[in-house]
């Protein structure tokens, strides 16, 4: 305990180092467990990491607060924090979590009289599951071999964390066996289930300046892009553009911190850019340039043809489910590790296409480009990644582990 301790403050000096010369009283306030409720209901404690994981535990949110529960929840980043706002919760009060460290950790559990701690995927931190005084849940649990290596350097501290845990519902399989194997009780062993199966598009669509620029055919979207991806898949566009001039890319960066360097490299590679941000139009434009949040959605609803991100690196890809609900045809690139169940079923199912270059994104462009052929591969992908999402069966477990 004493090493995972000592990085944790490093690292907690360093964001609270950020928020203090930023000024930021509030983040700084609520990353140290100062912050208290307007009233003294108990919560429980949900904390999901980013944006990702909290857009895919809305329908336990809401099926949470349907059920009378007062909730806490927790974000790492700002971006979650401004969309979980957005969503205008009730009996929900939403801040960044505390550092992982005793005094911030026991004061949030102490002002926010915390009666169970629910956490997603693989966002576990030991120090507030060992003092939550009430039930530990865990949803979606995902255990890389990578990650339960990393572990077994800590194993004595691993093993009084998985003993804490009293539910742990696993992303698939093989993290449920790396959860047993590194100490979690067999007892609180839950069924598989991925929570980005549960994923329900947002009710508002685009509105008509975008419906009018972009015909879905001829649209792709490069759906949440990081740093050295970018640039192939600008030069897969701009090749593709020689057989479809009609093509147009709607480029959406994982951090939109990065847009003013994408918007450079558009310009670097020759093409006509416009960017969300600055309320450009972009009737005109070769390549659309989404930098903001919570708009994904939209994106989805426009594309024809979705290359999914994350992919192209060594960041095992983003979730496959999005872009599925929206039957838009699935590219990606090799690394798809976060989401390996889905993938193998997609391939099972030849449901997405595999482009591990800019050269095989721009050939699966320029053979994607009929409506037809795009709603075949968007409709297979939906239907190999139609599993049992039985969310009442979840809700029902999950009630019956933190009692009435």
């Amino acid at each position: 305990m004493l090493t995972y301790r000592l990085l944790v403050t490093l690292l907690a000096g360093a964001e609270l180092a950020k928020r203090l010369w930023a000024r930021d009283g509030q983040a700084l306030r609520a990353r140290l467990g100062l912050l208290r409720p307007d009233h003294a209901a108990g919560r429980i404690w949900l904390h999901a990491a980013s944006n990702g994981e909290l857009a895919s535990v809305r329908p336990v949110i809401d099926a949470l607060l349907a059920d009378g529960r007062h909730l806490l929840i927790t974000v790492n980043t700002d971006s979650a924090l401004q969309m979980a706002n957005g969503w205008g919760l009730t009996k929900t009060d939403v801040h960044l979590a505390p550092v992982d460290l005793p005094g911030p950790t026991r004061r949030t559990l102490r002002n926010w009289r915390i009666t169970a701690h629910v956490t997603l995927e693989s966002d576990l931190w030991p120090q507030r599951i060992l003092d939550t005084p009430g039930l530990v849940l865990v949803l979606g649990g995902r255990l890389t071999a990578r990650s339960a290596k990393g572990w077994a350097r800590f194993d004595s501290l691993v093993r009084r964390v998985m003993a804490r845990i009293t539910y742990l519902s696993a992303q698939d399989a093989a993290s449920a066996k790396r959860f047993v194997e590194a100490g979690l009780p067999q007892s609180a062993l839950g069924p598989v289930f991925d929570l980005k199966a549960l994923y329900a598009p947002p009710p508002d669509q685009p509105d008509t300046t975008l419906t009018k620029a972009f015909d879905r055919t001829e649209t792709w979207l490069a759906a949440s892009t990081h740093e050295g991806e970018d640039d192939i898949l600008l030069t897969a566009h701009k090749t593709a553009l020689v057989q479809r001039p009609a093509l147009k890319l709607i480029l959406a960066p994982r951090h939109p911190r990065r847009a003013d360097d994408v918007a450079r490299r558009i310009e670097a590679h020759g093409l006509t850019g416009a960017r969300r941000s600055s309320g450009d139009d972009p009737a005109s434009a070769q390549v659309y340039l989404a930098d903001t949040l919570g708009e994904m959605h939209l994106w989805y609803a426009l594309a024809g043809v979705t290359f999914v991100a994350g992919s192209l690196t060594d960041r095992g890809g983003h979730t496959p489910y999005e872009p599925a609900a929206f039957k838009s045809a699935i590219l990606h690139g090799p690394d798809t590790g976060n989401f390996r169940a889905a993938y193998d079923r997609l391939a099972e199912a030849d449901a997405a296409l595999c482009t591990p270059d800019a050269a095989a994104i721009a050939d699966a462009l320029i053979t994607l480009d009929k409506a037809e052929q795009q709603a075949r591969l968007g409709q297979a992908a939906q239907d190999a990644l139609d599993q049992d999402t039985d969310l009442k069966g979840l809700m029902r477990d999950i009630t019956r582990a933190l009692g009435a």
